[in-house]
């Protein structure tokens, strides 16, 4: 095992204690039979030189591979644009940060504190998940109040634009939202729940630096700068907070939970892991931004939580590549480190 092989160093001085040994040993027996002993002399030294190299030969190849964060920066390098990754272990804590605080446009990633926000309203017993609400597509900016309205062609799931006029139940919307990304019902949600209210229940969970500010396509106040904004490190926290069941309570979790796992967009975190590998998780994308945050199960019952920022990407798909590799580079690293091969 890697873990249990003795440094370059420490070989070394078992070389020496090996010959120590070996001359004392010719010394105790040379008066009674130096042909025999000259003969194995030569063989032990042989042997113990020739076994020496080749465990100093395996230890340098042992440190050849460089570390995880260095072998992320390499594949960002590649690729022009800022990436942020805040990783997890939740089975032994392990932990990996890179540009974990740098804030980036939350784009879509912000659907998933909205959910919370519901289900905490729902366990207080302001809403219930069978309530319906009126679709519409009229909204109020956060500038000035004037009424705007969502393009269909820019949204991500259209159906429900045919449903304007009608109810659809609060637990639809949200399922909508979150695997299909549908802008539409993320603004109706938002008029629910109210955005101050999903901010305030962040701060709340321990995640300063998560702000929901609007619903989406509020161009106003986008050109004022007045975007909901996020960091890899509060995606973590939060989810972190669903993943250990205290995001609200147990209950709650494990449904946030079963919603995230049938998410549609799987061009990050799931792409290049084994299809055994369940992730539950929420993407989000917009010019020159691509996102991916969630909780990734493994076969064996562990967990971690993964989350993948990027912005100012020259292009698009090889940043979503490059953040794809990084998640296969995670999952190798955990897998390498399991519990059967650090016995």
């Amino acid at each position: 095992m890697q873990g249990n092989l003795l440094t370059p160093t420490a070989w070394i001085k078992v070389v020496i204690v090996l010959i120590r040994i070996n001359r004392r040993a010719y010394s105790q027996v040379r008066r009674k039979s130096p042909y025999f002993v000259s003969i194995n002399q030569n063989d032990m030294r042989l042997i113990i030189f020739s076994v020496c190299f080749l465990l100093l030969l395996s230890c340098k190849q042992k440190e050849v591979p460089a570390n995880l964060e260095t072998q992320i920066q390499e594949v960002f390098q590649q690729t022009e644009g800022t990436f942020a990754v805040a990783f997890k272990d939740l089975s032994s804590g392990k932990k990996l940060f890179i540009n974990e605080k740098e804030s980036f446009h939350a784009a879509s990633t912000m659907k998933t504190p909205v959910m919370i926000e519901v289900y905490k309203q729902v366990g207080h017993g302001v809403l219930s998940l069978e309530d319906s609400v009126l679709v519409k597509n009229e909204f109020y900016s956060i500038v000035d109040s004037s009424v705007y309205q969502l393009t269909v062609g820019e949204d991500s799931e259209e159906a429900l634009y045919g449903q304007v006029g009608k109810k659809k139940a609060i637990k639809d919307l949200v399922y909508d939202m979150i695997i299909l990304s549908s802008n539409l019902a993320t603004n109706l949600v938002i008029d629910l729940v109210d955005a101050r209210k999903v901010t305030q229940t962040m701060r709340q969970l321990g995640a300063p630096d998560i702000n929901v500010l609007r619903g989406v396509e509020d161009i106003k106040a986008f050109d004022l700068g007045m975007s909901n904004s996020t960091t890899a490190f509060d995606l973590m926290v939060i989810f972190e907070k669903i993943a250990k069941g205290e995001a609200v309570d147990k209950k709650a979790s494990e449904e946030m939970i079963e919603i995230l796992l049938d998410q549609k967009f799987n061009e990050i975190i799931p792409a290049l892991l084994p299809k055994e590998v369940k992730v539950a998780h929420k993407t989000g994308a917009i010019t020159g931004v691509h996102h991916d945050s969630g909780i990734v199960f493994l076969p064996d019952g562990r967990k971690y939580i993964l989350v993948l920022l990027s912005k100012e990407l020259k292009d698009f798909d090889a940043g979503t590549e490059a953040m794809a590799k990084v998640s296969k580079l995670i999952y190798d690293d955990i897998i390498s480190h399991s519990p059967t091969q650090s016995q």
